[in-house]
């Protein structure tokens, strides 16, 4: 990190091993994100409440900031320390990793979120379109077999997701879902 890891405690016993054990979590923290700038962690214990609050700011260059807050539900009021410092610590975790995964186009893709054709031609007089694969071919279907926002909203250029059978004419697809609309259409 550029910045030394910051710890700041509020109404918490500072000791060693609590620290320790901040200072191991920040250095995981560095290993899935070796170019942090800065990383703050707040502990505190307000009087008046019966559990631990625990505030973790990472800076992550150009201009990202990840903040995570333990968790104020009821269910966490009797979790020691250690425990809501491990938790927030994993969240913090799984929300820069998923950042530096985003920056470098790792960013895992669902196959029901893939687009696998396009919207190539529409015929809404006639209650029917065709798709364009991805590999080049054209799959005829019916206004029956979109689903979700329906054959009236469809234009060209939508991306979609579709599951193809032999029709009497030839490739005919059973269901036709959107999955990517274009900015403009």
């Amino acid at each position: 990190m550029k910045v030394p890891l910051e710890i700041a405690y509020r109404d918490v016993d500072k000791n060693d091993q609590l620290e320790e054990l901040i200072r191991q979590k920040a250095a995981k923290l560095e290993r899935v994100c070796d170019y942090l700038v800065s990383c703050r962690v707040a502990v505190e214990h307000p009087q008046k409440e019966h559990r631990y609050r625990v505030r973790i700011d990472l800076r992550v260059p150009p201009n990202h900031e990840i903040v995570v807050k333990s968790d104020p539900e009821p269910a966490t009021m009797h979790l020691e320390l250690e425990t809501v410092l491990r938790q927030t610590f994993d969240t913090a975790r799984r929300r820069l990793q998923n950042l530096v995964e985003r920056a470098h186009g790792e960013v895992k893709t669902h196959p029901e979120q893939q687009v696998t054709a396009l919207i190539d031609k529409l015929f809404p007089e006639k209650d029917y379109g065709f798709l364009r694969t991805i590999d080049g071919r054209d799959v005829y279907f019916h206004r029956n077999a979109v689903v979700g926002d329906g054959f009236s909203n469809l234009r060209i250029g939508m991306g979609v997701r579709y599951v193809e059978t032999e029709g009497e004419n030839g490739p005919q697809a059973t269901t036709v879902q959107v999955v990517n609309r274009p900015e403009r259409l």
